[in-house]
């Protein structure tokens, strides 16, 4: 996992961004998927960012770290993907249908049953102007069939 501070270009406006890669970064960025989320800005660059520089004891050991993240980051990323996890337990991929298959629901055309899947951000910000209620997964979903 990577974390990025990124900004928006209309209003400077800083949050961070999660990715699986510096490539997932770059192909979510060149594809349009990225969006400030205080002014829905889809211009955004990688803000700059201070070094992680581990502070010192007094006895100049570098203090613990997991993976680069101090343990309560770690424990609540672990946390929240628990969370996903078993929140999704139940839920079926439908991959690049789920616009499709959640306006179905929406409208009658199928029955109700939780999905997850991709949308575009444009798809995404239609189904939210119809009244559909759908939200973007915290962390990466790995579609099944690029499973091990």
């Amino acid at each position: 996992m990577i974390v990025y501070d990124l900004s928006c270009a209309t209003h400077g406006h800083r949050f961070e961004g999660w990715f699986s890669s510096s490539d997932d970064f770059a192909r979510q960025s060149e594809g349009g998927l990225l969006t400030c989320p205080q002014c829905g800005c889809e211009q955004i660059r990688k803000a700059p960012m201070a070094p992680a520089v581990p502070s010192k004891s007094s006895h100049g050991e570098a203090l613990p770290m997991a993976s680069g993240q101090p343990d309560a980051t770690k424990a609540a990323l672990e946390a929240l993907a628990r969370m996903q996890a078993q929140a999704l337990e139940n839920s079926q991929w439908v991959g690049k249908d789920f616009a499709e298959r959640a306006r179905q629901m929406h409208y009658g055309e199928r029955n109700s049953s939780p999905i997850h899947g991709e949308a575009t951000l444009a798809d995404a910000k239609e189904m939210l102007d119809e009244g559909i209620g759908v939200a973007p997964l915290p962390l990466p979903v790995t579609p099944p069939d690029k499973l091990n």
